[in-house]
């Protein structure tokens, strides 16, 4: 139950996250809402390294490292996907690839959830896709972008299960080697692309914002890992589309399509089955 809690927590803040991060780049660049946002993320963490130590180790940073490397490919390559084609395509393939591999990862590590709970696994990699649907799109759905979502959903899970690998008493030294690595790679972009990473007036406080509560969630998913199955922490942490949607339902007044709504009943689900099983 510890393990469901923390990473059905985590969903709500990354989606908090997400939600922030939108709004930043409304405003500012992307490359520079990607960059200060884990800058931020990278000063909260040092901040709660003495309230949460580890034990620092040359695997716990390499693990990190390697994650934090997956995780910032992963974003380069959907913003990629999403200038090539078109959300309702990009975005249900992303979700679903990077909640699948942790999913397919922990099964081949040889993790059994309860029957219970595999109907949760299934509900919820459905309720990725219904709720990760983007009706508005004005232009014609294609395919020609697939393939730089599934890799873009590749890097995405294939920061999970780099942070899984990481030794439990490590603490929170991985999620530091993730963020130098992300932030060292983000900078070499901007400067291989001769982009400014300096925010449009007013922007920080949102950037800000945007990348303590990721790096919030990525502590509460840490700790989820220690209490739970991978192949179940990993589905309900995926879920976090459903809060950056209700959220933007709720301050922006966007609209929800059935589908979304469906998403969202359909997540709630998936949570209650995993928490019985």
């Amino acid at each position: 139950m510890t393990a469901v809690i923390l990473a059905t927590a985590c969903a709500m803040v990354y989606g908090t996250a997400d939600f922030f991060g939108g709004l930043a780049t409304r405003r500012s660049r992307v490359l520079s809402v990607v960059a200060l946002s884990q800058l931020a993320g990278l000063a909260l963490i040092l901040a709660l390294l003495p309230v949460l130590p580890g034990l620092l180790s040359g695997g716990a940073l390499a693990w990190g490292l390697a994650a934090g490397l997956s995780g910032a490919a992963g974003l380069v390559l959907f913003y990629r996907a999403l200038a090539t084609g078109v959300m309702s395509v990009v975005a249900p393939t992303t979700a679903v690839t990077s909640a699948a591999l942790p999913v397919a990862f922990g099964f081949a590590r040889g993790e059994r959830p309860e029957v219970l709970a595999l109907v949760g696994v299934v509900l919820g990699l459905g309720s990725v896709l219904l709720v990760s649907q983007d009706r508005t799109a004005g232009r014609p759905a294609s395919t020609a972008s697939v393939p730089t979502a599934l890799a873009a959903g590749a890097g995405f899970g294939g920061f999970f299960i780099l942070l899984a690998m990481a030794p439990d008493e490590a603490g929170l030294w991985p999620l530091v080697g993730a963020r130098a690595s992300s932030i060292s790679l983000v900078v070499l972009l901007a400067l291989a692309m001769r982009r400014t990473l300096r925010p449009s007036a007013g922007s920080l406080p949102v950037i800000a914002a945007a990348g303590v509560l990721d790096m919030a969630a990525n502590v509460l998913y840490l700790l989820a890992k220690q209490h739970g199955l991978l192949s179940l922490v990993a589905v309900l942490v995926s879920l976090y589309p459903a809060s950056t949607l209700l959220l933007a339902r709720q301050v922006l007044g966007e609209r929800l399509h059935a589908v979304q709504v469906a998403g969202v009943a359909c997540a709630l689900g998936a949570v209650a089955l995993i928490a019985v099983a």
